[in-house]
């Protein structure tokens, strides 16, 4: 058994003094964020250190705390996405029809200083009990219009191989279960991890996928190329997510060397978060126009696959929603859709007619219905670049 990610983990900076004798920090510096890692845990792996190339550069950013973030805003919420309110057994969250978000842990490979769950991320316990997986089993047999579990944490995959094969094989043996999602930060901090007995273990639970967690095109390293191709080649379909981040990533290159280097390791851009409303992170964020320049600087410059759907997850449980540049879709009536492209060039797609009488019409994009003088044909134009 290849247990090198276990001291890589024991070897891990979480104290005051070892951002002092590891970082660089001066000792006043990092006495100022003393209670900071006491409110907050800090941890980061010696894989992640090595990432670092100085100061407040955009994985320090990620992972080192700052004073910041003991600063209160109204917009801000412990737990923004009313996680809690929406929790039907302990550890399980039912908000979508047919899918669940499981807890399995409160632990992870490194403390983003960004996270959505920074409320219980590191504190002590909370890990899932076997009397919890039986519970949480137990909801999901009497709601057969649950198809789809995401497991999430804290991160899954530093449970040890036993806890999370035991909370696998359950969970597949429920006949209308059948997709088993796995939400990961390790491969690309705690590489070592990805071990072939953990793979080997994993490829028995198929159809399994995992969305593992990148922010910057420095996190793809060797070791993590390496990580991820261990998981693909045991068929495990790997997707992304990004959190658009003020100062990490928050310009349209950054974003497409990330996208572009995560497809050459085999891991398909799938989501880019708007920063969640949480408290102690308001210094990541960015105002969503930032996000829509990057999707328009995106569009036509890069492959559709590298292209990630930037979504808002709805403060208190409205869930995700996806956002999108609206000149995309200039106009849309009975008769034609009006779209302009990545050169800003404007094209018209006709709609297919309506039956006549009795049919009623449609109304796109939840407007009103069209009326005749909506549908009247409107000509093509170059706008300036």
């Amino acid at each position: 058994m290849n247990d090198q990610w276990k001291y890589d983990l024991r070897d891990s900076l979480e104290a005051v003094e070892d951002l002092v004798r590891r970082v660089g920090l001066s000792p006043d510096e990092a006495e100022r964020v003393r209670d900071v890692i006491a409110r907050y845990p800090m941890r980061i792996t010696p894989h992640v250190l090595k990432t670092i190339r100085y100061k407040d550069d955009p994985i320090w950013l990620q992972v080192v705390p700052t004073t910041e973030e003991m600063d209160i805003s109204d917009d801000m919420q412990d737990d923004p996405l009313n996680e809690e309110g929406d929790m039907v057994v302990p550890h399980l969250v039912h908000r979508y029809p047919d899918r669940v978000l499981l807890f399995v842990t409160n632990q992870c490979p490194i403390y983003c200083r960004f996270c959505t769950r920074k409320r219980f991320v590191g504190s002590p316990g909370g890990t899932i009990t076997p009397e919890a997986i039986d519970a949480v089993a137990e909801y999901i047999r009497s709601h057969a219009e649950i198809r789809d579990i995401i497991f999430s944490g804290g991160d899954p995959l530093l449970l040890v191989d036993p806890l999370l094969e035991r909370i696998l094989s359950t969970l597949r043996s429920i006949p209308h279960l059948e997709i088993i999602r796995i939400g990961s930060r390790v491969p690309g901090t705690l590489p070592s991890r990805i071990t072939p007995e953990l793979c080997a273990m994993l490829k028995k639970y198929h159809p399994l996928y995992m969305n593992l967690h990148f922010n910057h095109p420095n996190e793809i390293t060797v070791e993590v190329a390496e990580a991820c191709g261990r998981l693909a080649d045991v068929g495990i379909p790997l997707g992304s997510q990004t959190v658009l981040l003020k100062g990490v990533n928050d310009d349209p290159d950054t974003m497409k060397q990330l996208m572009q280097k995560l497809l050459r390791i085999r891991v398909k851009p799938y989501y880019l978060y708007q920063a969640d409303l949480v408290t102690g992170t308001q210094q990541f964020r960015t105002p969503v126009e930032t996000g829509l320049n990057i999707l328009r600087a995106l569009h036509g410059h890069t492959s559709g696959m590298a292209i990630p759907r930037y979504v808002i997850d709805a403060p208190g449980g409205g869930g995700k929603i996806t956002v999108v540049p609206p000149e995309f879709v200039l106009e849309m009536n009975s008769r034609e859709v009006i779209l302009k492209n990545y050169e800003d060039q404007v094209y018209r797609y006709p709609q297919v007619q309506q039956a006549p009488s009795g049919q009623g019409s449609y109304a796109p994009c939840g407007g009103a219905a069209p009326t005749e003088d909506s549908g009247r044909p409107i000509p093509v134009q170059r706008l300036p670049r």
